[in-house]
């Protein structure tokens, strides 16, 4: 099971014409790499502020560049072990960064409506409190979206821990990178049910750490079996 990252072959044919032109311009893979982080800090205050068109385009521009940096290292024959570190860790921050974003949105949904700025209430609240101040939220969801930010980080530590025994390095699953990015846009747009979007988060995030541990170990054993 792939997700929707098996849609990446196709959305990286999409970005061929980017690609011949950091190969003519001799651009950095590093570039696409600090401009994914780069949209991806501008997706979290996108999604603070409630705004998912634009958290939708933010984090749209952070996928592509986490596509590209590869893309353009394998086209420029330039990849080098160091681009997979900064790969990495840029994948790890800009993660950080949009569970950031869902955090001060969630916290701002808790502002009485006096101290919130005009133009930032696009969403219909869920209730109010007996004054009609309150805006959406009666507790706090951060923890829950903490939780789902932890749990996040247990796809890759599979797969990078199944590198390091020797195995494949797998990708994809039930609920990744892309698949993530989705529900925070969804979250930014609904937020009334972030309870719900973050326990999709865990589970999804969960379930595809398994999926990926279980690939890994048959393969490991299979080894061991044919040796």
């Amino acid at each position: 099971m792939r997700g929707l990252y098996g849609l990446k072959p196709w959305y990286t044919r999409r970005l061929a014409g980017i690609v011949a032109w950091a190969r003519r311009k001799g651009i950095s893979p590093d570039a696409f790499t600090v401009a994914g982080v780069v949209a991806a800090a501008l997706a979290a205050i996108t999604l603070w502020l409630g705004w998912w068109p634009l958290a939708f385009v933010m984090l749209a521009l952070r996928l592509a560049g986490a596509n590209l940096d590869g893309a353009v290292a394998r086209d420029r024959d330039v990849a080098r072990p160091w681009g997979f570190v900064l790969n990495e860790f840029g994948d790890r921050v800009s993660d950080l960064l949009m569970f950031a974003g869902l955090w001060a949105l969630d916290q701002r949904l808790m502002m009485p409506a006096a101290e919130t700025p005009h133009g930032w209430t696009s969403y219909v609240p869920l209730s109010t409190d007996t004054t009609g101040e309150f805006l959406v939220f009666g507790t706090s969801h951060a923890a829950w979206i903490i939780l789902a930010a932890l749990a996040a980080t247990l796809p890759t530590f599979v797969s990078l821990s199944a590198a390091g025994a020797g195995a494949t390095r797998r990708n994809g699953g039930p609920f990744g990178k892309t698949e993530r990015c989705l529900v925070a846009v969804v979250a930014c747009a609904l937020p009334q049910w972030m309870l719900g979007w973050m326990l999709l988060m865990v589970v999804g995030s969960v379930a595809t750490a398994i999926t990926r541990a279980v690939g890994t170990h048959s393969e490991l054993t299979g080894r061991g079996a044919a040796a």
